[in-house]
């Protein structure tokens, strides 16, 4: 999956951490620059360098909070163009894997891998949280 990912970042011209972030905007929706870094695991610089070059390249855009002017939210606006493009080979093929089971076995498998990627994003904060 790593692979993949730089791969596909690659093919559209962009870091991996930059594809990532674009990702975890897409899913999880608008942030600020701080839960955005926590979710990269990159610290404040780079994480502002990051926005920097995706407000630059029109797929992110900060606004100001709707509940605290003081704070900045980094919210999706676009995305790379080649990117659909990009995804559809493997998308195509994970289609098909995931047709190949019945409905009650696609039932837990998307079980699975909402618990499993909430176990992940818990692990990682316990990870980085200071000790």
């Amino acid at each position: 999956m790593m692979m993949h990912g730089h791969a596909s970042a690659k093919a559209c011209d962009l870091g991996a951490t930059d594809l990532y972030a674009l990702n975890i905007l897409e899913l999880s929706g608008a942030m600020t620059p701080g839960e955005l870094g926590t979710r990269t695991g990159l610290t404040t610089g780079p994480t502002t360098r990051l926005i920097d070059r995706l407000e630059k390249a029109g797929y992110v855009r900060r606004v100001p909070s709707a509940d605290d002017r003081r704070k900045v939210i980094v919210e999706p606006v676009g995305k790379p163009a080649r990117l659909d493009e990009v995804l559809a080979p493997a998308r195509q093929k994970i289609g098909e894997i995931v047709g190949g089971y019945s409905a009650e076995e696609r039932e837990v498998l998307f079980d699975y891998f909402a618990r499993a990627a909430k176990a992940y994003q818990d692990a990682a904060e316990a990870l980085n949280a200071p000790s």
